[in-house]
């Protein structure tokens, strides 16, 4: 059973992907309870701010400290880990060797996500409150808003790269941390590259056989949705 971050980073790189919080679809995850289901035999527990034994916290760690391990709503539009090895193959299956202007003619992607998209594409990383602001959405724009994020992030076309805070006039931070957004093209750009000349169902069939290596009881549908989004 993973106790730390440094036993949670060593066991998704050999996994090579995982649900973020809990295996409650019954695919698998390094972590397979949620913060409800702690066990009283870990010292792996939700929201402490411990950044040694709080996988609330891993999500970001592994985005500022390392190059090898993505993290973004992936995975049954919930949260998810790929390491980099893997993440070819998932942009294969999601993106078909298309870019964002080939899945916007094809239909797939909806207007208002193409706002948002438009604005994150401009930066190298965005906090969402400021995706917000100079995409001039309201309030009255939440559900659209929201639902965009996560069907860009499960499309592959934007991941989570970080996190930070608000600032105030004088440049100083304030509130509680906000996701910072990027195409994924900034982010592993190589990756990208490399998923556009893979084939789909051969990585398709790389996928599925990992996920039975790692859990022979898989339901062939909830791994076809993990895969494919």
């Amino acid at each position: 059973m993973v106790k730390n971050y440094s036993e949670f980073c060593k066991e998704l790189l050999k996994s090579g992907f995982s649900m973020g919080g809990g295996n409650d679809k019954g695919i698998y995850a390094v972590i397979p309870f949620d913060w409800k289901q702690a066990p009283d035999n870990t010292p792996v527990r939700w929201h402490t701010g411990d950044p040694d034994t709080d996988p609330w916290e891993w999500r970001i760690r592994v985005l500022n400290e390392r190059s090898d391990i993505a993290y973004a709503k992936v995975f049954f539009k919930s949260s998810g880990y790929i390491a980099k090895k893997w993440y070819a193959d998932f942009v294969c299956v999601r993106r078909k060797g298309r870019d964002y202007k080939a899945i916007k003619l094809d239909g797939e992607i909806s207007e208002f996500a193409d706002k948002v998209y438009d604005v994150i594409s401009r930066y190298d990383g965005i906090p969402l409150h400021e995706i917000k602001t100079l995409g001039g959405f309201s309030s009255e724009d939440k559900t659209d808003f929201d639902k965009a994020i996560v069907d860009l992030q499960m499309k592959m076309l934007i991941t989570m790269c970080g996190a930070a805070r608000k600032r105030n006039k004088k440049g100083e931070e304030y509130g509680w941390n906000s996701t910072v957004l990027c195409t994924t093209e900034g982010f592993w750009q190589d990756e990208v590259e490399k998923a556009a000349k893979l084939d789909p169902n051969e990585s398709y069939e790389r996928i599925r056989k990992q996920i039975l290596k790692l859990n022979p009881a898989a339901d062939e549908k909830k791994i076809k949705k993990f895969i494919l989004g």
